[in-house]
């Protein structure tokens, strides 16, 4: 496949730190791949959390830099042997895509099968592999196993959902309004309570609902206003995962607080955690093959069209905490 590739590109940068409002579109030169790296057209890519945290100044970054972490497009020129042929369809989860073209290390691409829309690839990308590896690594969930899963409506705890009950084990679930419980009961939640309910109320039900032992794991990516109850709703020897921000970062705490249950926490991130060449074909493959037999369900909240005006309103959606599912944005036909 020969394809005319531009000198320059339309892209989505941020200066400095900020609101939403500090997103710019500008035209900058195409970006060149160095030898272990290929060049993707970028048809879709999405919005996530840690888009915010780059641009607030929670996680470092160097500015300028181009907005994004996960894209779906056309592979159109790869270093020579590479497996996967120019003109085929991909997604990754390399930085930089809002942006119509982007380079990616070799090791960070995967091809999307025909039978897989290109909208559901975005969400496989980050919130796919991110459900996977918490299912997988972070606590490896058995049959049977009780799990607490927060932010149960967002895009990650959507398909988490789906993921466990593929995996048969007992979900509950965490969200913040009625309209959100129907949506996680209908990705498969086996109970569903809201957080808008007394922290008392809440530990009260999910230590009635196991048998008064706590779940085995807390999937938690709420952070700040969640953290604590962690605690008292994990059972014996169970583990804590927080691996998310959405309400502030995790408190500090003394590690001593984890003796009385003999607990374990962990603070995973994707590119810890699926790193290697032999892991990102691991898990893409196990989440491609996962997305067909069990039928995943990639929400999508809504579609926003590529312009400063419509990330920074993304940006502020996904923020407010009221969304579900993925939101996409859409950089070309």
């Amino acid at each position: 496949m020969s394809t005319q590739i531009p000198k320059t590109i339309k892209a989505i940068q941020v200066d400095k730190v900020g609101g939403p409002e500090v997103n710019v579109l500008r035209e900058i030169p195409t970006p060149v791949p160095k030898d272990n790296e290929v060049l993707i057209k970028v048809q879709w890519t999405g919005v996530n959390f840690i888009d915010n945290y780059f641009r607030t100044g929670l996680y470092p970054a160097k500015f300028p830099y181009t907005v994004g972490q996960d894209a779906v497009g056309t592979l159109v020129s790869a270093p020579e042997g590479y497996h996967i042929k120019t003109g085929t369809r991909v997604f990754t989860t390399a930085p930089n895509s809002f942006a119509e073209y982007l380079v990616a290390p070799v090791e960070r691409v995967a091809i999307l099968p025909d039978d897989i829309p290109a909208e559901d690839g975005v969400s496989i990308g980050v919130q796919g592999l991110t459900a996977l590896y918490l299912l997988k690594e972070s606590y490896a969930v058995k049959k049977g196993d009780w799990i607490l899963n927060r932010s149960a409506a967002g895009g990650v705890g959507l398909i988490l959902t789906q993921i466990a009950k593929y995996l048969g084990v007992n979900v509950i679930a965490t969200v913040s309004s009625k309209e959100k419980a129907e949506i996680a009961k209908k990705s498969g939640a086996d109970h569903v309570l809201l957080s808008t309910d007394s922290s008392e109320t809440n530990v009260k039900k999910i230590l009635e609902l196991t048998g008064g032992e706590g779940v085995h794991v807390s999937y938690d990516g709420v952070g700040k206003d969640t953290f604590d109850e962690n605690f008292e709703i994990v059972r014996r020897k169970g583990t804590i995962v927080t691996y998310g921000n959405a309400s502030g970062a995790a408190p500090p705490f003394p590690v001593s607080k984890l003796t009385p249950k003999a607990l374990k926490i962990t603070r995973p991130s994707l590119p810890a955690v699926v790193k290697t060449q032999e892991e990102w074909d691991e898990y893409t493959s196990e989440l491609i093959d996962i997305t067909k037999k069990a039928k995943i369900n990639y929400a999508v909240h809504k579609v926003y069209g590529f312009s400063a005006e419509e990330v920074a309103q993304a940006q502020k959606d996904i923020q407010g905490r009221g969304t579900t599912g993925k939101l996409l944005i859409k950089i070309s036909e």
